[in-house]
């Protein structure tokens, strides 16, 4: 080999070395700067996390400015330019705080904003300062319930901060269900007799209910629409509830069983009524009339059974018990008509 193939080869193999050191240089700084990058994210992350817990509630309810302080709430009082004032007090079992200098003040029932104003005025009158710059914020508090029942999706007790309208109150249980009646029975807080009967229905108009109030502490019952039961010679026999406006007449009802069947005896059916004493009573109806208009419709009450004979059966006199329950067995069907 002679000397300049040997150099030639000296000079490539420097060359390699250099490109290969410089690639892992620029690897290692990539790898870096991708692990700065990271290690920054991460103490972002936790500083954030860091930053939520220290600022108390993540999400403030939407009425929490209406809300009012009551026996328990812990509040945050610091008077500007004065810290003697500053602390935390609770709200005791009389609904009064004791504040330093100022003396007592009764806050339940109160928003914050009204005590607020309390202690800036009380400051003001007893001129201990000129122009004092109250803050007043709520460290713990006891949310008011309302306790929705009867027919809605979700019944129990829910967060009430604040009055709102009924509407919006049945909203947060989900609203009602298929079977509920047009009957809201309200219960105002702290009395089992001072009780409202809303008539609400989903086919009345909205504003008829506009001005229905819910307080906290009220408890909202749904009734449950009445039902009425078609047996007998029907296709689809069962329990129908009596929806929106809770008025089922016979020509309905049937028709809600999807009709009569081939073999039924629609000359004349039977409509068995329990009355309040428990007696029954049976009512023979002109069914057949009454499908050509001959005779006068005849509107149902809830829990009435209508009994469509089959051509063999022409009285219901005997079978009266057992179609009672039969009726307490039947499938209820909510059907909106």
């Amino acid at each position: 080999m002679n000397y300049k193939t040997l150099y030639a080869l000296l000079v490539a193999f420097a060359l390699l070395t250099y490109i290969e050191a410089t690639c892992m240089s620029q690897t290692y700084m990539q790898q870096s700067s991708s692990s700065l990058s990271g290690a920054i994210a991460s103490r972002a992350r936790l500083d954030a996390a860091a930053n939520t817990r220290a600022s108390g509630l993540a999400q403030v309810p939407t009425d929490f400015a209406k809300l009012r302080l009551a026996p328990g709430f812990l509040l945050n009082l610091n008077v500007l330019d004065d810290s003697d004032f500053s602390g935390n007090f609770r709200v005791d079992e009389q609904g009064d705080i004791e504040f330093p200098v100022l003396g007592t003040l009764h806050v339940t029932g109160k928003t914050i904003s009204e005590v607020r104003v309390q202690i800036r005025e009380r400051l003001l009158e007893s001129r201990i300062l000129q122009n004092p710059q109250v803050e007043l914020l709520v460290l713990e508090y006891s949310a008011p319930e309302v306790t929705i029942i009867g027919e809605v999706t979700s019944p129990g007790k829910y967060p009430l901060l604040a009055s709102r309208k009924l509407a919006e109150v049945l909203a947060l249980a989900g609203g009602t269900t298929s079977a509920a009646g047009n009957e809201v029975l309200l219960t105002r807080a702290g009395t089992d007799t001072e009780s409202l009967l809303v008539n609400y229905s989903r086919a009345a108009s909205p504003n008829a209910i506009e001005n229905v109030i819910v307080h906290p502490g009220d408890t909202v019952q749904v009734k449950r629409a009445g039902i009425v039961y078609v047996l007998g010679a029907v296709t689809r026999p069962g329990g129908y509830v009596m929806q929106e406006d809770g008025s089922l007449n016979i020509l309905q009802a049937i028709s809600l069983a999807n009709g009569t069947t081939i073999a039924a005896s629609i000359d004349t059916i039977h409509l068995l009524r329990r009355n309040a004493d428990g007696t029954e009573v049976d009512i023979p109806v002109k069914f057949k009339k009454m499908q050509y208009g001959k005779s006068n419709e005849v509107q149902l009450r809830p829990s009435d059974v209508i009994f469509v004979p089959t051509s063999k059966v022409k009285s219901t006199f005997i079978y009266g018990e057992g179609i009672f329950t039969a009726a307490a067995a039947a499938t209820v069907y909510a059907v909106a008509y």
